[in-house]
């Protein structure tokens, strides 16, 4: 189960990443669900690093963190998936 919690996360944030950055992705969804999770793991390794990853409650910072690593990785996912289709057009 914890599988497809991470694919729904990764779906999630990659969306919410794809409508918070300025222009059109060219990524297709499945990319951005695998950089949604990529930038959810992201996220959890940094708030684990200055020591928010578990507090009592809601985990606000930790989810702040992630879905800042997910717009991250999906900027970063896009400019790469556009110059290897050579779509560099940006809106």
């Amino acid at each position: 189960m914890s599988w497809l919690w991470a694919i729904i996360v990764g779906f999630v944030l990659g969306l919410i990443a794809k409508a918070i950055l300025p222009g059109k992705q060219q990524i297709p969804l499945w990319l951005t669900t695998v950089f949604g999770i990529l930038g959810s793991v992201l996220g959890n390794a940094v708030a684990t690093w200055i020591g928010v990853n578990d507090t009592k409650g809601i985990d606000w910072t930790r989810h702040l963190l992630q879905l800042l690593g997910a717009i991250a990785v999906v900027g970063v996912g896009d400019m790469l998936w556009a110059s290897i289709k050579g779509n560099r057009q940006r809106a």
